[in-house]
């Protein structure tokens, strides 16, 4: 049989409360911003029916986020024009979600589809 307790425990003591500023810090991966990179290219330029999706490489230190975004475009079309869609998309995404400086956004175009000709 076992015996019951008597009720006279004593109360477990709270640590101090910390500080929101001083809790920790979160880490957003790499591989999170690249993403977040490549879905703001594909809503600035979206990619012609038969080219792939834009593709992102990101390198993150500290506060800062350095993108490379992989894309195919339309042709014909602006390209500068496009480019710079793309970079201030991205720039304004990813600082807005993940709230890091975005000092470089490389824009490489792959390819340039032509669209299907009529006549």
């Amino acid at each position: 049989m076992t015996q019951a307790s008597t009720g006279t425990s004593t109360p477990r003591a709270h640590p101090p409360r910390v500080p929101p500023g001083e809790r920790g810090a979160t880490r957003i991966a790499d591989r999170v911003v690249a993403k977040i990179a490549a879905q703001a290219a594909r809503e600035a330029a979206p990619p012609p029916p038969e080219a792939a999706a834009p593709h992102a490489t990101v390198a993150v230190r500290h506060d800062t986020a350095r993108v490379r975004i992989h894309l195919d475009l339309g042709y014909p079309c602006d390209i500068g024009a496009s480019c710079a869609a793309v970079r201030d998309r991205v720039t304004e995404r990813v600082r807005t979600l993940t709230a890091m400086a975005v000092p470089e956004v490389a824009v490489q175009v792959e390819h340039l589809h032509v669209g299907k000709r009529t006549g």
